[in-house]
């Protein structure tokens, strides 16, 4: 994955594909993205009682109505996922799309994916428990999707003799943008990924002023550089992906305010800004011709 100054955009899973949907991904391709994402949830939030679609289907069917946008998720979780049968999907998107799949991928939440398969009753993991098993998850998806036949016993995941032929279109396996801010996640980034992944610090969210915004994920950025520091590491080979959204900021709100917003941030080193496509009635309404003219004209104008 290059470096420079990159605009893409996440395509919620909520759209049928013959009413809108495909059109979507179509459009996305059409305005210029590097590339187009989805969430991997269950359900999410405020969609939970509306329609909402499974990642990997939706991406195969963004990959045959696409050619060259790049496509993934923002991001996958252990939370309901086994790196067993996810490397199985991943090496046939990447064939469908022809090496055009990122897996951004994460150590998951307290949403609906950590309690919808789980027993009544049963309290969904700590922290430390999801910690626990994202450590465990990336390495043994690393394995998977590099190796023809894996053998691993662990803690949390085991993988007998799987078989994952042909392997990769990209190699020597499609590249990991790994979402951290806590110590272990971001040495994960920092040992497996090509990329890494933040939404900012979420207690600034509602309280926040862009200033305090800035400043913590500056911090966010130079712990990245210790952890890959740490390993021996250059942080300068790791994308810096900003999905936008969770910061006090508002960059959609005009044309300008994006130009700022993305400015400051690509000065922070980021390579590439994830803005949301508008979904009327939710926390991502927006103007779609604004939107538009943001994807088309947005990044040129940072010189």
């Amino acid at each position: 994955m290059t470096s420079s100054r990159r605009l893409s955009t996440v395509i919620l899973p909520i759209h049928r594909w013959n009413d809108g949907g495909r059109a979507l991904w179509a459009r996305a391709e059409e305005l210029g993205f590097h590339a187009a994402y989805t969430y991997d949830h269950l359900a999410w939030r405020t969609f939970r009682d509306r329609p909402w679609f499974g990642a990997v289907p939706t991406l195969t069917a963004a990959a045959a109505a696409t050619e060259r946008l790049r496509l993934g998720t923002l991001v996958t979780s252990p939370n309901f996922r086994h790196p067993v049968t996810l490397a199985k999907d991943l090496i046939t998107l990447d064939d469908v799309s022809d090496g055009r799949i990122t897996l951004g991928i994460g150590a998951g939440g307290n949403g609906f994916d950590a309690t919808t398969l789980r027993p009544v009753g049963e309290e969904p993991w700590t922290p430390r428990e999801r910690a626990d098993h994202f450590d465990e998850f990336v390495p043994m998806l690393d394995r998977l999707l590099r190796e023809p036949s894996v053998t691993q016993e662990g803690t949390f995941y085991a993988a007998n003799e799987a078989r994952n032929i042909p392997g990769c279109v990209q190699r020597p396996r499609l590249p990991f943008a790994i979402a951290a801010t806590g110590p272990r996640g971001l040495k994960l980034a920092a040992r497996h990924g090509q990329a890494w992944v933040t939404t900012g610090d979420p207690k600034l969210f509602e309280a926040g002023t862009p200033e305090q915004s800035v400043a913590a994920i500056r911090n966010q950025i130079s712990r990245l550089g210790a952890a890959c520091e740490e390993t021996g590491r250059d942080v300068g080979e790791l994308d810096k992906i900003l999905l936008t959204g969770f910061t006090p900021d508002r960059p959609l709100q005009s044309f300008d305010a994006f130009v700022d917003f993305a400015g400051r941030h690509f000065e922070l080193g980021f390579t590439e800004i994830v803005i949301h496509w508008p979904v009327p009635d939710s926390v991502f309404t927006a103007d779609t011709e604004l939107f538009e003219r943001i994807a088309t004209e947005g990044t040129a104008q940072l010189g």
